[in-house]
């Protein structure tokens, strides 16, 4: 399953943002995230330890759901970016005038569970 066949549900959704670092797990909510192309992009406005895991530990999962008990889990890789086209595309969201958009985070999908 690609990205693109979930965008909507995707950018509808609250996610949830698991990241890992010194195996200890941490969890967020993301309110705001956009599909491009084959990746997830979620703006760090307000990060503090997400951010640094990722810099430490690529290997994140996303989980959300779309309707009751209907949803997908994300398996991917990610980077974060403090500058380029990146941090340009999630300073210009309108989700973002009003908020920091201090980075952002790109997960590289590598695997799309549907949860049922």
């Amino acid at each position: 399953m690609k990205l693109a066949d979930i965008r909507p549900k995707i950018e509808k959704s609250v996610l949830y943002l698991a990241t890992s670092s010194d195996h200890q797990p941490h969890v967020i909510a993301v309110a705001c995230a956009k599909v491009v192309d084959d990746k997830i992009i979620i703006t760090d406005n307000y990060m503090k330890s997400s951010n640094r895991n990722v810099k430490s530990n690529c290997n994140v999962e996303i989980l959300f759901y779309y309707k009751k008990w209907s949803g997908y889990r994300i398996q991917g890789k990610a980077r974060y970016h403090k500058s380029g086209k990146w941090l340009d595309f999630v300073r210009g969201l309108r989700e973002n005038k009003k908020h920091p958009a201090k980075g952002a985070i790109v997960v590289s999908a590598t695997k799309v569970e549907t949860l049922k």
